[in-house]
């Protein structure tokens, strides 16, 4: 191959990947509490397991939350991003806020989403249970879509359900039940069955 075409294909990469970066720049909504809302949860009752792929999943419950997308995380290589392409980190309540947010350095990578403040303008607790790393499995090609186009500071309403998972190699993955928890294991693992940009 020779260097031309290798320069055509990197300048081709290199496009594509500032139309990415262009087509989720973040959004910037006005003051105030903009998804004031606590997400929903319900008992799954009898829904049976689903079958997405190699993965095998176990719904936990019924879930529906309506949240600021404080930041996006795509995955292509680790262990889980045949299932899951991307993480949300979602806030609501105070921590949809502008005016919170704006003290409040946020990042995700390696699966966790974590922040940092020298002064918090609201409690710790607050921080915690009003804001969640999300790892969000699209149910179909429609939804996959959808997701893919999410920007930060955007609300979205999501539903779906709570889900256990097992690859058949053995991989596993397990959701978290409540917004109180921290650190390994207390990320949502959602089945997104619907997507809706507010």
């Amino acid at each position: 191959m020779n260097w031309r075409i290798l320069w055509l294909i990197a300048v081709a990469l290199a496009c594509l990947q500032g139309w990415r970066q262009w087509e989720t720049r973040p959004a910037h909504p006005p003051d105030g509490t903009i998804a004031p809302h606590e997400p929903v949860q319900t008992d799954p009752e009898s829904v049976a397991a689903i079958t997405l792929g190699h993965w095998r999943l176990t719904p936990r419950a019924h879930y529906d939350i309506t949240a600021r997308v404080l930041g996006r995380e795509d995955y292509a290589y680790d262990r889980l991003a045949d299932l899951v392409p991307e993480d949300l980190a979602l806030g609501w309540g105070p921590m949809s806020d502008n005016r919170v947010l704006a003290a409040i350095s946020i990042s995700q990578s390696a699966r966790f989403y974590t922040w940092h403040a020298t002064t918090l303008p609201i409690p710790v607790q607050d921080v915690v249970e009003h804001s969640a790393n999300t790892h969000v499995i699209p149910v179909d090609a429609a939804v996959r879509a959808q997701l893919a186009h999410i920007r930060p500071g955007e609300v979205v309403h999501l539903s779906g359900l709570l889900v256990d998972g097992v690859r058949d190699d053995g991989a596993w993955i397990r959701t978290s039940l409540t917004r109180s928890d921290t650190g390994a294991g207390a990320c949502e693992v959602m089945l997104v069955e619907s997507v809706e940009v507010l």
